[in-house]
């Protein structure tokens, strides 16, 4: 049992006091105070209730077009009025221009940093407390009042005395006991309603709400963003492209967090972002590339990434600036996706379904032979003819139709993966409503399986490039060809890698392989050699190629090389 998990015993605590999320000691201590969530419930039935009604008599009356835009505020205020896990359904509905009419979406994305703050007095006490000194000990200026609020808290701008521009976190008040009630409003309703709606996840719902309750409760800790907010930095100390601010730990603490403040523009105000001269499309790729990395290379991704906590900076770069809500996927996980990528654009369905095994998605002894017509069927579809018209919310909805007729289920740690995707695709249709996540995407997944810099990622490539035991040129033409459109994608230093993996121990099946694929069907397969030589010889001249190899053979002891040759 996780951390997390753990039940406390002492059914005396209150929500307030509650650390980490544990559903049955929130259930005990409302079992007891059936006042509470029933006034909630009928508050949150009444509010949508109403709303509903209106909308409907709009449509009787024929005054929908009428009051489109007083509606589209009415529903920005139910949800701000109703708290913070209503702002944050709102918030993520506010990345899906796809979904949401124009109208209610203007409205919504206010959500994301146009809340109504908290009195500054309160702030101010929150701040002080936690800190342990005066307001005016800590910062040499600080703004009066809230330069943006959001669900959870709000931010003033600040100076330090040593000289920094920082931003100033402070929580909400109460926040932790508001939070307690609609989660286990939630959970109830899934116990209750869960057989009810469309959906077949294989297990309980209230797995997917405990999930979210644990990311949520980790989230108001903003000593623990804090430690997010570092881990994330030194996962992309190496991107020039990416921003993350420093933390000042001195001016820190569970309920302010003090960080450097971030000069840019929220990423949805591409007018101003252009007249900067920054390209939003290159601000996309960034965006989606450095999504990526998190759940295929480093495994540590963001799980809010709606435009109130990304930022264009002034040089063109990303700024990440919230880290409340993450998570961290084990190493068999990430390259079970990468593959499981790659298997879709190959169209090869049996490997995808086996993906699906590893992944969760089927039970172990789920017998895969006739799903995969079916994933043929609705996947095919959604991809089209060609990789640039996939699109990851039609993949999500098609898909969705597999649920209903064979055993599919999402596994819980996969509803923040698909909730962060679905985001950061909303997010990227906003700046460009023609962005194909593909177009970046698959670049990037080629990319990482050529230059394999992992046992497991080299495993990958050679699961993908045989099937059946035969080698697929075809594939590997297929991913060079597309890797190179990354421009981060370099053939010598890959070409290198491959030549040192072929020389090693670990590449002695490899090599085997491709010998016998050269030669497999009673001929020599120079049609396909030359095909891939005509793709990369471009960048590998001669002597570079010489070069290339005297590099991978420099990497090994005489004897080793010669052990490898006699083999």
């Amino acid at each position: 049992m996780s951390r997390h998990q753990k039940v406390i015993l002492n059914s005396g605590r209150t929500p307030k006091e509650l650390e980490i999320y544990d559903p049955e000691a929130i259930a005990r201590y409302y079992r007891y105070r059936p006042w509470s969530f029933i006034w909630r419930t009928l508050t949150i039935i009444w509010f949508f209730g109403l709303f509903i009604a209106q909308i409907k008599l709009d449509q009787w009356t024929g005054q929908t077009e009428v009051n489109k835009y007083k509606r589209a505020s009415q529903i920005r205020k139910i949800l701000t009025h109703l708290g913070p896990t209503f702002i944050k359904v709102g918030q993520a509905l506010s990345t899906r221009p796809d979904l949401i009419r124009k109208d209610f979406l203007e409205e919504l994305i206010k959500l994301q940093d146009q809340l109504p703050p908290f009195d500054n007095e309160t702030a101010f006490a929150i701040i002080e407390k936690n800190l342990g000194v005066k307001v005016k000990e800590a910062y040499r200026e600080i703004s009066p009042n809230p330069v943006a609020a959001a669900s959870l808290g709000q931010v003033y701008r600040a100076i330090l005395y040593t000289g920094e521009e920082v931003a100033v976190k402070v929580q909400r008040p109460n926040l932790r006991p508001v939070i307690t009630l609609d989660l286990y409003l939630m959970r109830c309703a899934a116990k209750w309603f869960g057989r009810w709606l469309p959906l077949n996840l294989g297990h309980d719902l209230t797995l997917i709400i405990d999930e979210f309750g644990i990311k949520l409760f980790e989230e108001i800790d903003y000593v623990n963003e804090g430690r997010n907010a570092e881990k994330f930095a030194i996962n992309f100390a190496d991107d020039p492209e990416v921003k993350v601010p420093k933390i000042y730990w001195q001016y820190s603490g569970k309920r302010v967090l003090t960080l450097e403040w971030i000069h840019g523009y929220k990423l949805t105000d591409t007018t101003r972002i252009r007249a900067a001269g920054i390209d939003p499309n290159a601000i996309v790729k960034i965006g989606v590339t450095a999504g990526l990395r998190q759940l295929l290379e480093h495994g540590f991704f963001h799980a809010d990434p709606h435009p109130g906590n990304l930022f264009a900076t002034l040089d063109g770069r990303m700024a990440f600036i919230d880290f409340g809500m993450m998570d961290q996927l084990e190493e068999e996980t990430k390259e079970t996706i990468a593959s499981s990528v790659v298997q879709l654009i190959n169209r090869d369905y049996e490997a995808l379904a086996e993906d699906f095994v590893k992944l969760g998605f089927l039970t172990p002894n789920t017998d895969i032979k006739p799903i995969i017509p079916a994933l043929e069927k609705v996947l095919g579809n959604a991809i089209g003819q060609s990789v640039g018209d996939f699109n990851f919310k039609t993949i999500t909805d098609d898909f969705s139709e597999l649920m209903y007729e064979y055993p599919f289920r999402v596994p819980a740690k996969f509803a923040l993966i698909i909730r962060s995707l679905i985001t950061q695709e909303g997010l990227a249709l906003s700046l460009d409503p023609n962005f194909k996540i593909v177009q970046v995407g698959y670049p990037y997944v080629a990319r990482r399986l050529l230059t394999g810099e992992s046992p497991q990622l080299r495993r990958r490539l050679i699961d993908v490039l045989f099937k059946d035991g035969k080698f697929q040129w075809q594939r590997l033409e297929n991913m060079i060809a597309i890797a190179r459109t990354d421009g981060n994608f370099d053939i010598l230093p890959t070409a290198q890698l491959g030549l040192r993996y072929l020389l090693s121990e670990e590449g002695r099946y490899l090599r085997n392989q491709l010998l016998l694929a050269l030669t497999e069907d009673d001929r020599l397969h120079t049609d396909e050699v030359q095909r891939l030589w005509s793709l990369v010889r471009e960048e590998l001249k001669p002597q570079l190629l010489l070069n290339v190899a005297l590099n991978a053979i420099r990497d090994f002891s005489t004897t080793g090389v010669a052990a490898i040759i006699s083999r």
